[in-house]
């Protein structure tokens, strides 16, 4: 099966997140850091890969995309602390 992701992407000071989906997450963190990723996240300079979970079926990969969106900054940040060793 096909792997999909999702990912949190977010600027130098944390400011501002990004939640997406893609098959290739390499690629795709390319593309953001060359600014190309999408328009939102270049107009706020997101470039730093914080957080992305792995998933075999896409129709799961997008229901915790959508559930992710919806979470309020905190949860989010609660979630990537959780995971990382970032000071956020």
């Amino acid at each position: 099966m096909k792997k999909s992701y999702i990912y949190i992407i977010t600027n130098t000071y944390r400011t501002t997140f990004y939640v997406g989906i893609t098959a290739n997450l390499s690629q795709r963190i390319i593309e953001h850091q060359k600014g190309i990723g999408s328009k939102f996240t270049s107009k706020y300079n997101l470039k730093d890969l914080i957080y992305f979970e792995e998933f075999t079926d896409i129709n799961q990969a997008l229901a915790r995309e959508k559930q992710i969106k919806n979470w309020k900054k905190e949860w989010k940040l609660n979630l990537i602390r959780k995971l990382n060793t970032l000071q956020i």
